[in-house]
């Protein structure tokens, strides 16, 4: 048994809405989650057209954002690209005395 509730989306994750296109892409600006079991997860979302939208959170229930179409894009965390270091031609190799 789990001790709290399946979270879908996280502060910063970058939203669409499948069916709402006109809403152009959104921004999770606050994410409510009650400390009390059976408690209310909430996240609100700010839409290019201005509005704050508010939705459910939690995947367990049947009124999640997700299930209502809203997907996630991007996470600012998790989508950075980071280069690999590349090593100058003359590297320096520690000779052994």
């Amino acid at each position: 048994m789990r001790d709290g509730p399946r979270l879908y989306l996280r502060l910063g994750d970058h939203v669409a809405h499948l069916r709402y296109e006109e809403w152009g892409q959104g921004v999770v600006v606050e994410e409510m989650t009650s400390t009390l079991i059976g408690g209310t997860c909430l996240v609100r979302i700010l839409f290019d057209d201005g509005q704050q939208r508010t939705f459910s959170n939690d995947l367990d229930n049947d009124i999640c954002c997700y299930y209502f179409g809203i997907r996630r894009q991007s996470h600012p965390l998790f989508d950075t690209v980071r280069r690999r270091a590349t090593r100058t031609s003359a590297a320096k190799r520690l000779s052994q005395e």
